[in-house]
């Protein structure tokens, strides 16, 4: 939901997970909730995807949408035509985007899920991706860490080598930054934070925080529950409920209604 009002809105909130809520649940989180992440394939770990077919309940229930390909880690990449493999999935992204009803010109993001300067392979496959989704005639997105991480004498963050390679090319970036702080860890965030509050300048969505709390997170391990896990506010805990938290500049940040 919208923090602040009228023209003051500084940001929306939403949640992603690997499995589907459920649509029961669907009120429950809408009131604390603007978007969602959906999954166009198979979560990270997964054998299914239980997001598919599930647009029309999401929008009828008033959600805006953070459109998910799930990519490829770098043992997949190793020894292989890394940009080959990079066209064939953005294309794969592209068809489930076409079935699961979201129109061209939709931001699908590329899940980077391994921070730190991506490798010669990495880069292949993640820049070839994009370049293939935007000759599609949708928008390339990536989803990739915003936690600075030494390298050398100084510090680099795996969104800001992305955002120098694209240069004035457009590409919108969630990353992924539950450092506390800045992150607020699993709370309700106030007004003054935006997505620029994470520490990258020009980022469409902050994900600040996630389930199962991660050790950058330790600072602000009070606010998370006695599992470590962060629980839709206002709702039972359950396997259905823990979730990670995401904060915007839009209420739908893939531009998927």
């Amino acid at each position: 939901m919208p923090s602040g009002s009228g023209q003051n809105v500084t940001h929306y909130l939403g949640f992603d997970k690997n499995d589907y809520p459920g649509d029961n649940l669907l009120p429950g989180l809408r009131r604390s909730f603007s978007y969602t992440g959906y999954w166009l394939n198979n979560p990270p770990g997964a054998n299914s995807n239980s997001w598919n077919g599930k647009r029309a309940v999401l929008k009828a229930n008033g959600f805006g949408f953070m459109i998910l390909y799930n990519g490829r880690l770098d043992a997949e990449l190793r020894g292989k035509d890394a940009a080959s493999l990079g066209r064939s999935d953005a294309a794969a992204a592209v068809s489930g985007a076409k079935r699961e009803g979201f129109a061209p010109g939709a931001i699908l993001f590329l899940d980077q899920e391994e921070g730190g300067r991506l490798l010669p392979e990495q880069s292949a496959y993640l820049f070839s991706w994009i370049e293939a989704v935007r000759e599609a005639q949708y928008k390339p997105g990536v989803y990739c860490s915003g936690i600075p991480v030494p390298e050398g004498s100084g510090k680099i963050t795996t969104a800001e080598q992305i955002a120098s390679h694209e240069g004035n090319k457009a590409v919108a970036l969630w990353v992924v930054n539950d450092q506390c702080p800045p992150a607020p860890g699993c709370a309700m965030p106030g007004k003054s934070l935006v997505p620029a509050s994470s520490g990258i300048s020009k980022v469409l969505v902050w994900q600040y925080a996630q389930s199962p709390r991660t050790k950058f997170a330790r600072q602000c391990a009070s606010t998370y529950a006695a599992d470590n896990n962060c629980y839709a506010p206002g709702l039972p805990h359950s396997a259905q409920t823990f979730l990670d938290l995401d904060l915007s500049s839009s209420s739908d940040p893939s531009e998927g209604r």
